[in-house]
């Protein structure tokens, strides 16, 4: 491909008051207020005694944020892609992005728990409406994890120099829920310190999302996942109470090494990955490994008889290739092995559990999404405000996988990169006549009738109740 003009022959000016970059936020969006986001805004947020206003017109300004985030926003000033063009002919109430950063600013904690509950309602509200979570009433994941985001800046409230020397990070916390054969969604999340340890709050925060679960209508086996951080009695506590299963990576400490060296070399089963798996400490791709399983397992012995769980232990042993079976002429006298185990009490065969437990890892899936779209910048100094928008990602994030499920079974397991270069981003020419609006889009779109097929589904009129 070349261009077609020379130099001289062409000129550029922005001048066009009829036309919109983002005009797939107008399904998107139209999906949001079908799901009742601006409802469920004015009913639970009140931002009560704020300053100039601040607080005034929250649904407004919740949409503005989850829909500039939809078409791409990573930072406050970014969200100004919203006001652009003809965006005022098909979008009333569009703020500025220093209107929608002092709103930001006024979010206190408990403020940021009402953001919280909408992001719960929202959310069971997408589901009911979308077909999110196809086989969430007979098996459903919770997988939890947290992660760290580097912040700059000595005035960045929270943060803090934590796992990784010399940098300063904040250190969300997230859940997802996902089927056996969806994308994941965001259940909950938390913006927390950056020093703060992985575990901190984790039983309260496993309950919520476990109970967020039940809303999206995860009405079956609901398995909570997570790695080796959350290993403790307060987590399979709170998996207890909820009536869910756990799935729970443990590491290696003096009982678990005991409990597997017991395990006889006849109960050892070959397993043959159809694609190699990267190894979770070394980042070595391996093919092949063994498992075997320890049926009635007792963790947290050194606790109260009431705090001691029984389940099953499994696990994996691949062979270390870091220690090589011949060194010169000496061969090794026994294979050396590395072993991942995890503590479950879920009723799968012992290489199903196994499967299912290394599916875990889809949520770093959501943590890569999120750091190459909304939370490429945590955007304030302040720290609420940086927890509001982490809640507003996740809504953004949860309208997104939406309306790619409503869109074909291509864009509901597409990435949310995916779905805003070919649904969000198209430019459009806005026609008015006889009182209505007509979005003119680019001929021979190559997915013309995927999107066609959204706007049509969203501005479809409502099913009788």
């Amino acid at each position: 491909m070349q261009v077609s003009h020379t130099r001289a022959a062409v000129s550029a000016a922005f001048d066009d008051a009829n036309l919109i970059a983002h005009a797939g936020l107008v399904p998107v969006m139209r999906l949001a207020e079908r799901c009742g986001l601006p409802r469920l805004v004015r009913e639970k947020v009140r931002l009560t005694g704020t300053k100039n206003g601040a607080g005034a017109s929250a649904d407004a300004k919740v949409t503005g944020i989850v829909g500039g985030m939809a078409a791409g926003a990573d930072s406050i000033d970014d969200l100004d892609v919203l006001r652009h063009g003809a965006m005022p002919a098909v979008f009333e109430g569009v703020r500025a992005p220093s209107t929608l950063g002092t709103f930001l600013r006024s979010f206190t904690h408990g403020h940021a728990l009402q953001l919280h509950a909408v992001h719960r309602r929202f959310l069971g509200e997408l589901a009911a409406h979308t077909p999110l979570l196809p086989g969430s009433g007979e098996k459903a994941f919770i997988d939890v994890d947290s992660t760290h985001k580097r912040v700059y800046g000595r005035t960045k409230q929270g943060g803090e120099y934590g796992r990784f020397k010399g940098i300063r990070t904040l250190h969300p916390l997230l859940a997802t829920i996902c089927t056996p054969t969806s994308r994941p969604l965001i259940a909950t999340v938390r913006m927390r310190r950056g020093k703060a340890a992985d575990s901190r709050g984790a039983p309260k925060f496993v309950s919520e999302a476990l109970a967020t679960a039940v809303e999206a209508g995860c009405t079956g086996m609901r398995i909570l996942r997570a790695d080796s951080q959350f290993y403790n009695a307060g987590v399979i506590a709170a998996c207890r109470r909820s009536g869910a299963r756990f799935s729970l990576t443990t590491g290696m400490n003096p009982s678990i090494k005991r409990a597997i060296h017991s395990i006889p070399d006849t109960a050892w089963q070959q397993i043959t990955y159809p694609t190699a798996v990267p190894d979770p400490e070394t980042g070595e791709l391996i093919s092949d490994a063994e498992v075997a399983e320890i049926p009635a397992y007792t963790a947290f012995a050194s606790r109260k008889k009431g705090e001691r769980v029984t389940a099953r232990l499994i696990v994996r042993r691949v062979r270390d290739l870091a220690k090589p079976a011949v060194v010169g002429e000496q061969g090794e006298l026994f294979p050396v092995w590395r072993h991942h185990p995890f503590f479950t009490d879920t009723p799968a065969p012992t290489l199903e559990a196994e499967r299912e437990h290394r599916h875990h890892a889809v949520v770093e899936q959501v943590i890569a999404d999120s750091k190459a779209s909304a939370l490429a910048h945590l955007p304030s100094g302040h720290f609420h405000a940086n927890a509001a928008w982490l809640i507003q990602w996740a809504m953004a994030y949860n309208l997104l996988r939406a309306a790619g499920a409503l869109t074909s079974a291509f864009h509901a397991k597409a990435t949310t990169a995916t779905l805003r270069a070919h649904l969000v981003q198209v430019p459009a020419r806005i026609a008015r006549s006889a009182r209505r609006v007509t979005l003119h889009l680019p001929r021979n779109w190559r997915w013309q009738k995927a999107w066609t097929h959204l706007f049509d589904t969203v501005h479809r009129p409502p099913e009788p109740a």
